[in-house]
């Protein structure tokens, strides 16, 4: 009998984990993770007193527990390190700009709807809702930020709003004193700051799950999509546009864009930026992937 630490994932194994992950959430496993995957992994073996890696690939298939099973397998080997206030000029672009571009028609409505895509543990949710409260929206009467990630254990950190230190090493200090208490188990966000913000486990390729988040008018999917394969990766940006409302806005990662991806955004230029928009003429039922295909959507 074989110690938990002496199970070793062969290639045919992780070939089978890796297609099951990629069809069930569009992740895309490199050869070169093999032992990294194995290292996390081999402790949900022990945990069910399996003998090998594809017993648990049998487990996961299985009707009964593989859902759940699957969930917990994504919660270890999915990368969810981030901070308050990261990439922080696109946080001053939205509040120096995109949020003036919503307040004038034809885009100003009574709410103001966000989504931030993969939120991980919830930081990048609650810097966009300071970085409202100080662009002066306090005082509009209905303001929604949606965060969702396909781990269940950072949708629950998050909706604790309890931090570390290592979570702080980007935000001004004076936004930390002026949103934060501080507790013996750490920083709590205030609660009128989580007031506005609401998370949830949410499956990017599970458009019917999507619909839940209803039509927003800024979608944050920032350092995501670099995890999926092309195919992954074409679903989840018409999902978004399906999402917006016309005019609406989409943030990536700095080192991301829709290069190959989708011609039916606007390209627009911020002062230290570019973001993506779904054209203000767009019908807002029409099918996806048939409005603006004139405009480019690549950063140069």
């Amino acid at each position: 009998m074989r110690f938990p630490d002496e199970i070793r994932l062969a290639p045919d194994e992780f070939r089978l984990l890796r297609d099951l992950i990629n069809q069930h959430c569009g992740i895309s496993l490199s050869p070169e993770q093999r032992p990294v995957i194995e290292r996390r992994l081999r402790e949900r073996l022990s945990v069910h007193g399996l003998h090998s890696f594809g017993e648990y690939y049998q487990l996961l298939r299985s009707p009964d527990r593989g859902r759940a099973e699957l969930d917990e397998a994504l919660d270890l080997v999915t990368i969810n390190e981030t901070y308050f206030y990261r990439e922080d000029y696109q946080l001053t672009a939205l509040r120096t700009e995109l949020f003036p571009m919503l307040r004038r028609p034809p885009l100003s409505r009574e709410s103001l709807s966000i989504w931030s895509a993969g939120c991980s543990t919830g930081e990048e949710v609650y810097s966009i809702a300071i970085t409202a409260k100080e662009a002066g929206l306090s005082g509009r009467r209905d303001v929604r930020i949606f965060g969702s990630d396909i781990s269940r254990r950072c949708v629950a950190h998050a909706r604790r709003g309890v931090y570390g230190s290592s979570s702080f090493r980007a935000i001004p200090m004076d936004l930390k004193r002026k949103y934060f208490v501080e507790k013996p188990d750490g920083m709590h966000v205030q609660d009128d700051l989580r007031a506005w913000c609401h998370f949830g486990h949410l499956n990017l390729l599970d458009p019917v799950r999507a619909s839940v988040v209803g039509r927003v008018d800024i979608i944050f999917c920032r350092n995501v999509l670099i995890y999926f394969d092309d195919a992954s990766r074409r679903r989840v940006i018409d999902m978004f546009y399906d999402r917006l409302l016309p005019g609406g806005f989409l943030l990536l990662g700095h080192s991301e864009s829709l290069l190959n991806v989708s011609t039916a955004f606007e390209l627009v230029h911020l002062r230290d930026d570019l973001v993506y928009r779904k054209p203000i003429t767009a019908s807002r039922f029409a099918p996806q992937g048939l409005e603006g295909g004139t405009h480019g959507s690549g950063k140069p």
